[in-house]
């Protein structure tokens, strides 16, 4: 399975399913008005497939 390691495609998914960005220091920081806890993105252009991978699971994509 291909998992997309674009922060920015990343991040507009997440906002596409729900989760409200908060701009944190060095992350991006999402929450879900429903689901619990939080997904933090990093501001880097790519990302490393196990951070990708990681972000996926707690968004319910896998």
């Amino acid at each position: 399975m291909l998992i997309e390691t674009n922060r920015r495609k990343v991040a507009a998914r997440l906002v596409r399913d729900g989760w409200i960005e908060s701009n944190g220091g060095r992350h991006d920081v999402f929450k879900h008005p429903t689901k619990p806890g939080v997904i933090v993105v990093p501001r880097h252009n790519t990302m490393s497939p196990g951070v990708a991978r990681q972000i996926a699971k707690l968004a319910g994509w896998l």
